[in-house]
């Protein structure tokens, strides 16, 4: 598989990776199965896929310990990279920015994971409470102490995560309120960061039906050699075309919430999964991997991260880095409508 740099060349990894949330996290409860979830690692790591994107709160903690089990036998095949910063509450999330949380949640990622070093080590929110340059001293510090190869942020939408105590004020899938500006404060955070230490990579969802990551942050990070960790190429599953409008999802899963997965919504997005069937069918390819493509499409440090829980999407989401839209591609996709959601 093609390689993307990360973080000024310091790191490479292949441009499809593996997110593995919903192995653990987030969508429907019922459908986790940890024979399914390994099988589908080994099958993307199989298929040239390396980086698993996991974070210490999935499950909590059930996602690292799957892995785990995994890197156990295959930790060369393997760029891992977790996220500390976020805890699960009783009814919320809370966020955590305090130098001793990040050391001891480090040590703990590394026994779950059963591995000596993290290759990217992410703050998934920053905390209001605890200024962000404190806390990513700490995480330099563990670069310094051999445990982590890289630093990256995640998220950055959300320049602050919720204080501790406090619910998140964003929908479940990580989506903030509103669009485009919350990346102008989310830049002046990680500039920041920057004085403090290298920003290595920058996790940030972008797709088809979310490009506004295009605007102001994927510039940010070319301009600075930061690699791009494109979260949610597929739009939640909703651009593979295999979600049909009032189909319903179980209470448990995000998108039983997301303001774009009610039924009008569905609906009214449905020439957004049709221009980019159009566009599988000339290449003989799958709408997923026609959307993973252009995520791809958009910088040579850009590595798009979908998460699955099944060994078969996985290989085929492999499949997109094989795949070169062309020029009238583009176009067509250019011209397709925004994306529509019941906050617009």
């Amino acid at each position: 598989m093609e390689r993307r740099t990360i973080g000024a060349g310091v790191l490479g990894a292949g441009a499809v990776g593996l997110g593995c949330m919903p192995m653990s996290w987030a969508y429907s409860r019922s459908q986790r199965r940890g024979e399914m979830s390994e099988r589908a690692v080994h099958a993307a790591l199989d298929a040239g896929v390396d980086l698993l994107d996991t974070a210490d709160m999935y499950g909590p903690f059930t996602n690292e310990l799957l892995l785990g089990r995994v890197l156990a036998k295959r930790r060369a095949d393997a760029f891992v990279s977790t996220k500390c910063g976020l805890l699960v509450g009783d009814q919320h999330l809370v966020a955590d920015g305090r130098p001793e949380y990040v050391r001891r949640a480090c040590d703990a990622s590394l026994r779950r994971l059963r591995t000596d070093v993290i290759d990217l080590y992410q703050l998934h929110r920053a905390d209001p409470e605890i200024p962000v340059e404190e806390t990513w001293g700490a995480m330099a510090e563990l670069v310094t102490a051999g445990k982590v190869r890289a630093l990256g942020m995640c998220a950055v939408g959300l320049v602050d995560g919720p204080r501790r105590g406090a619910a998140v004020r964003q929908d479940r899938a990580g989506r903030p309120p509103g669009r485009g500006a919350p990346y102008t404060a989310a830049v002046r955070q990680l500039a920041r960061m920057q004085q403090v230490f290298p920003v290595s990579a920058v996790q940030a969802e972008l797709s088809v039906w979310a490009p506004e990551a295009l605007e102001l942050l994927l510039p940010w990070c070319v301009e600075r050699s930061v690699g791009f960790l494109a979260a949610m190429p597929l739009g939640s599953g909703f651009l593979t075309g295999t979600l049909t409008p009032g189909q319903g999802f179980e209470e448990d899963d995000v998108r039983a919430r997301h303001p774009r997965f009610t039924a009008e919504m569905m609906a009214a997005n449905q020439p957004l999964v049709a221009g980019v069937r159009r566009i599988a069918q000339r290449h003989g390819a799958t709408p997923a991997q026609v959307a993973l493509a252009w995520v791809l499409g958009q910088g040579r440090q850009v590595v798009a991260v979908p998460g699955t829980k099944r060994a078969r999407w996985a290989v085929e989401n492999a499949g997109a880095a094989d795949l070169r839209l062309t020029a009238a591609d583009l176009a067509d996709i250019e011209a397709l409508p925004p994306a529509r959601a019941s906050w617009d």
